[in-house]
């Protein structure tokens, strides 16, 4: 063989031993369909299996100054295809080494070090069983020449068999399954088929919602089962993937992997998952609202004040949690320069989108119970403290997390529970950005640190963005659309561009390769970098300028996605906490700008939809509201000595708006009373009646700038 220089005729290890007199060549197939350098460009009936003799011929010559790692020899045109290792070897000299070879996709080896490796579980390992090939005994280890199928159940194999079925070109899910043209015995009882007719009922989500059970389903309801429109061999609750009618279409995701990779897959726009519009224009919930804060239809929140139908709530206390009925509970929307309806269609497609992400969050936010856990915080150690506390043995993701800072810097008498927890996974994600487990400017893609890798941290990363999001904390905003694409797509549904390379000699390389004006100069370049492009298990034959393109696509694919598979499947174990890493899957629109972008500031417009306000019988109420419209107006615009985000923060603790919103929803409560009041714990705001809006605006800002004055002493 003219790669490997072995003289052996063995089909079954080498593949078929081809000899072309007219060419002078000789090789064994499999030596030639593992070689790193070579591919198949020619059709079927051109040179060897379509390895054109010319590529073959300059795949010797490169193998030639290869020495094998195993023998010593050279015309090693094998190479390990994990980052940074450089073995390189002889097919039969990788066999004898125990070396992987993958005869799909890509071709890709693995040497003896970094060879992918089965797991089983402790309870099948250490028993025998028959090889489903060859009838013989085979123990069940993880070894080497051990196989064991991961769909067929209790099938297990010699590695020798499988490579022999493979020579003789069968090609089977199982080799048990046997294709007869017979009809079976059982196959003419009467009746046979008849299990063949049920349809399938059973909800297949990771958390069914039913508190009946995954195969419980009640027709014309929410708790209807809905078959996969592809399959139907898979099924879900319509509540339990937020589908707010049966005709809605549902694909499970098997079929949409598949979709995806066919390029048939379209992106689903859903409405807001807790709602959806009724012919006479309320609102249906599809999940029964909680009694503490109903909600007005869409018509009735229009000009609120001025309708006649407004109804009082007498003897109140100031911001009391005491529930109101609908009528006195209402969103207002006073001034024309806030009413939705002119806000910008960009403006309109965001608060769409946060609303239907804080209720796809509330939704997992059901699992959380109220067993409490506590996690010791130090502000200035944050990663540390925090990485302690997510793996002590009592910590579980739905349990209610109380976060106590260690450090004074952090204390503060007036922040509530909700406050400080949301403090803590601000720091943390504030971290995460800056951390070595990411790379990148403002949009960050997952780096290569093998020292996380082996201490599971990205995993540790995933769960606690997953687990920010779900407890009220904030989102990340720093994701790439190429890393959120591959969270939810699949890297291999993925096309990385030059922006997602942080490595600015990388950058270099590729801007090279792809801006090179000449063949002449392509292969120059190419030359240059052959050591960079080998590495990488990017070497191709260049023959046309055009072969920059694909050359240039597969380096993008490997720095971004094939370097970092490894920390992107940890990542990927570690968002699917709480079901974060399913719902995203299932509305990849609404996640989208939540988890890539910064939430944009704050507007008068976007607090004035936050807070709720409460209705009383006092006639000045209307007079009172124009006042509280009209300085966030001011706020806004600059016209005062205090933020709106100092107004939140007066209000809720909270320098931001959560994904999930607050926990009571904010409300704002006009009273007789001679200062501002925030009352944090219940998330209200009560406000005093005024005669002028002058004296109304001193008091805010007196109050307002004071309070967080003496807050942060």
């Amino acid at each position: 063989c003219v790669l490997c220089g072995r003289t052996d005729d063995c089909p079954e290890k080498y593949g078929e031993k081809k000899i072309y007199v007219e060419y002078n060549l000789t090789v064994h197939y499999y030596c030639l369909l593992m070689s790193s350098g070579i591919w198949q460009r020619g059709e079927e009936d051109e040179g060897v299996d379509g390895f054109l003799i010319t590529d073959i011929r300059k795949e010797v010559n490169r193998a030639a100054k290869l020495k094998c790692n195993i023998c010593r020899k050279k015309g090693a045109s094998i190479g390990c295809v994990a980052p940074k290792c450089k073995r390189s070897y002889h097919f039969p000299c990788g066999i004898q080494k125990e070396c992987i070879f993958q005869f799909m996709e890509d071709f890709r080896s693995y040497c003896w070090e970094h060879k992918p490796v089965q797991k089983f579980p402790v309870k099948e390992s250490g028993g025998t069983s028959q090889c489903t090939i060859c009838l013989d005994l085979v123990e069940q280890l993880p070894v080497y020449t051990v196989l064991k199928s991961p769909c067929c159940k209790n099938a297990w194999f010699h590695r020798e068999c499988l490579q022999v079925t493979q020579v003789l070109h069968l090609f089977f899910s199982s080799p048990r399954d046997h294709i007869s043209i017979v009809d079976a015995s059982w196959e003419l009882e009467e009746n046979a088929y008849e299990d063949l007719l049920q349809c399938y009922q059973h909800c297949d989500t990771k958390r069914c919602l039913c508190s009946k059970g995954r195969d419980y389903s009640k027709p014309n309801s929410k708790w209807e089962i809905k078959r996969c429109q592809c399959c139907g061999s898979r099924g879900t609750h319509l509540a339990c993937s937020s589908m707010e009618s049966w005709e809605q279409n549902w694909e499970c995701m098997e079929c949409r992997n598949i979709l995806a990779k066919s390029g048939n897959y379209r992106k689903q726009t859903k409405r807001s998952l807790a709602t959806s519009e009724k012919r006479d224009g309320t609102t249906c919930l599809l999940e029964e609202p909680s009694p503490k804060y109903p909600r007005q239809s869409a018509g009735s929140q229009r000009n609120i004040l001025h309708s006649p139908k407004m109804m009082c709530q007498n003897n109140l206390s100031a911001c009391s949690h005491l529930e109101l009925p609908a009528s006195n509970r209402v969103r207002m929307s006073l001034s024309p320069l806030m009413s939705n309806r002119n806000w910008s269609p960009r403006k309109k497609c965001l608060r769409k989108e946060r609303r239907e992400v804080s209720n796809i969050l509330k939704e997992l936010r059901l699992q959380v119970n109220a067993k409490t856990t506590r996690l010791n915080i130090d502000a200035e150690n944050i990663w540390n403290s925090a990485l302690k506390g997510f793996r002590q043995h009592n910590f579980s993701p739905t349990n209610t997390i109380e976060i106590k800072f260690t450090n004074c810097k952090s204390r503060s008498k007036t922040d509530t529970a909700a406050a400080k927890k949301r403090r803590f996974f601000q720091l943390l994600m504030l971290h995460l950005q800056n951390s070595s487990l990411f790379e990148g400017s403002s949009a960050k893609n997952l780096s290569l640190d093998f020292q996380a890798v082996k201490e599971n941290l990205y995993f540790e990363a995933g769960k606690m963005i997953a687990v920010s999001l779900v407890h009220g904390g904030p989102s990340p905003g720093f994701f790439s659309q190429t890393l959120f694409s591959c969270l939810v797509y699949g890297p291999e549904n993925v096309k990385p561009a030059l922006e997602d390379v942080a490595d600015a000699d990388v950058v270099e390389t590729i801007k090279m390769i792809k801006y090179a004006n000449s063949l002449s100069s392509l292969q120059s370049t190419i030359n240059n970098c052959y050591e960079f492009l080998a590495a990488a298990g990017c070497l191709r034959p260049i023959t046309d300028l055009c072969d920059k393109d694909v050359l240039v696509n597969d380096l993008l694919i490997h720095h971004v996605i094939k370097r970092i598979s490894s920390p992107l499947e940890s990542f990927r174990q570690g968002l699917r906490t709480l079901g974060v890493l399913e719902k995203m899957q299932m509305h990849p629109d609404a996640f989208s700008n939540m988890l890539c972008h910064k939430p944009e500031g704050l507007s008068a417009e976007t607090l004035c939809d936050l807070f709720t306000i409460h209705s009383s019988s006092d006639g000045n109420e209307v007079e009172g509201a124009d006042f509280w419209m009209a300085y966030l107006q001011d706020v806004e615009s600059g016209d005062s000595v205090v933020t709106l985000e100092d107004i939140l923060l007066f209000v809720t603790g909270s320098f931001f708006i959560p994904p999930t919103g607050f926990d009571p929803e904010p409300t704002v409560k006009f009273s007789h009373i001679r200062y501002p009041v925030g009352n944090r714990l219940y998330n209200c705001l009560e406000l005093p009646i005024t005669n002028t809006y002058e004296q109304f605006k001193n008091k805010m800002e007196f109050t307002i700038r004071n309070t967080l004055r003496v807050g942060r002493e």
